[in-house]
C-alpha cells in the first residue's frame, strides 16, 4: 500500500508542539495568507504568534482577518509603536513561552521572517533535528551556497552576512556560519526564557545577542547549537535594513565582543584564585 503525500508527511513529522513568532512591520502587501494557513492545516501542532510592530499600513487588519480564520492557532500581538524587529521578536517569544502547554518538555518556540524568504516547509526540517537531538537548545537556518541548494542572495548581502558571522563567532565563541537568516527554533528551556528577560541592545544583530545570552548560561554551548543548511532561500524585495542600521548594530556588536572577552577573563582569574 502506497502512502499519499499527506500521509507520508504526517508519518515523518516530529511530534513537537511548535509556536513560531512572525514579526510584521508594514507587511500588508507581502503577507502570504495562504502559505500560513496551509502550514497550519498540514501540521496540527504548529501555532503562530504574529506581532504587529506599529505598522502604518493595513498589516494589523490583515493579521486580524487571518486570526479569524484559525482563531485557536493564531495569536496577534499589537505593539502600538514601532519598536524594531528585536523587540517585536522578544515580545512574541515571551508570549509564546507564556502560553499554556500540556507538555512543556516538547515545546519549541522560534521566529520566522514574514516575507517567507525561507519557505515554511523548512520548519519540519529543523524540527526533525530538534527531535533527533534533544540536547539542542537552538536550531537555526543557514544560507550556505552548496551544490543542489537554491540560495538566492545578492553579492552585497552575502558580504554583509559574512562580516556579521565573523563578528558573531567572536561574540558567541562558536564557529557560526550564518546568524542573520530569519528562520530559528529554540527549545522552551529556562535558559531561553532567561535570555529573553530584558530587551536587546544590538538592534539588527539581536540574533547574536540572543545566542550569546544563551551560551553564557551553558557549560558546553557547542552541544546546544545546530546550524542547518537550508535547501532554499529567496531574496525578497523590500528589506527594511538600512546601511546606517547595519553600522550602528556593528558598533554594539563590538561592545558585546569586548564584554564577552572580559567575562571570560574574569572567569579565568576566578578559577586561578580558587585553585591557589
Amino acid at each position: 500500500m502506497y502512502l499519499t503525500d499527506e500521509q507520508l508527511a504526517e508519518k515523518v513529522r516530529p511530534n513537537l508542539i511548535t509556536t513560531l513568532v512572525v514579526p510584521c512591520y508594514n507587511e500588508a502587501e507581502r503577507l502570504n495568507i495562504m502559505a500560513f494557513l496551509t502550514a497550519l492545516d498540514q501540521n496540527p501542532l504548529l501555532r503562530f504568534v504574529f506581532v504587529n510592530d506599529g505598522s502604518q499600513d493595513e498589516t494589523l487588519t490583515r493579521l486580524k482577518s487571518l486570526k479569524g480564520l484559525r482563531p485557536e492557532k493564531i495569536t496577534v500581538v499589537d505593539l502600538a509603536q514601532n519598536s524594531g524587529k528585536a523587540e517585536a521578536v522578544r515580545q512574541g517569544l515571551t508570549t509564546a513561552l507564556d502560553a499554556p502547554i500540556q507538555d512543556p518538555k516538547n515545546h519549541m518556540v522560534g521566529y520566522w521572517d514574514a516575507d517567507l524568504a525561507t519557505p515554511l516547509y523548512a520548519v519540519d526540517d529543523l524540527l526533525r533535528v530538534a527531535k533527533r537531538l534533544p540536547d539542542l537548545q537552538v536550531i537555526f537556518g543557514s544560507r550556505r551556497n552548496m551544490i543542489g541548494h537554491k540560495i538566492d542572495r545578492t553579492f552585497m548581502r552575502r558580504l554583509v552576512s559574512k562580516l556579521c558571522s565573523s563578528m558573531a563567532s567572536m561574540a558567541v565563541r562558536l564557529p557560526l556560519g550564518d546568524t542573520q537568516c530569519g528562520a530559528k527554533l529554540l527549545r522552551a528551556t529556562p535558559e531561553v526564557r532567561q535570555a529573553l528577560a530584558k530587551p536587546f541592545t544590538a538592534s539588527w544583530l539581536f540574533d547574536v545577542e540572543l545566542f550569546t545570552r544563551i551560551a553564557q548560561q551553558l557549560e558546553t554551548p557547542a552541544k546546544a547549537f545546530f546550524e542547518y543548511p537550508l535547501t532554499q532561500w529567496d531574496e525578497v524585495p523590500g528589506s527594511k535594513v538600512t546601511t546606517r542600521a547595519i553600522a550602528r548594530a556593528g558598533l554594539v556588536m563590538v561592545r558585546l565582543i569586548v564584554a564577552e572577552r572580559m567575562r571570560q577573563f574574569s572567569r579565568l582569574l576566578q578559577g586561578k584564585s580558587i585553585a591557589s
